[in-house]
């Protein structure tokens, strides 16, 4: 058993191997090793940096298995893309379903994840008016942030 004392990424792979596994989809040390990657980057990373990443463990490793693994990832809440920079950045809370709003950092690349009150009630309400019905809803905010101003 892993100790999860540890190191907070350690913990984190911990607990998303028990949230795979609760929902009859397995973990594996691929998947493992990618979502690692990216719980230990500041910012948002792209798939062929996780490639070149990958590449030093997994010699074999193609793009065809590091989006296949991005996209299993995606589907279980673990990871968000950010549409705008088509990069990826781990979720810290995927037990839960949630909108995402994110603070992009255009000078050193920091990613915030947010949760905005009453935005996603907001955008709901306006599409709805127009007939429109909202599926998946991702807002991004590029700027600079504190460190960097």
């Amino acid at each position: 058993m892993i100790n999860t004392g540890q190191h907070p990424t350690v913990t984190q792979v911990y607990k998303a191997r028990q949230f795979c596994e609760s929902k009859g989809a397995r973990f594996t040390l691929l998947r493992e090793k990618v979502y690692a990657l990216l719980l230990e980057q500041q910012g948002a990373v792209g798939a062929y940096e996780l490639l070149d990443a990958l590449k030093l463990t997994e010699s074999s490793a193609k793009p065809a298995t590091v989006y296949r693994t991005l996209d299993f990832l995606m589907e279980f809440g673990l990871i968000h893309k950010i549409e705008s920079t088509n990069s990826f950045v781990a979720c810290h809370h995927f037990d839960c379903n949630h909108p995402v709003q994110f603070l992009i950092c255009d000078t050193c690349g920091d990613v915030t994840e947010i949760q905005s009150v009453g935005l996603k009630d907001t955008l709901d309400k306006q599409a709805q008016s127009v007939g429109f019905s909202v599926v998946n809803q991702t807002i991004e905010a590029h700027g600079t942030c504190a460190a960097c101003q």
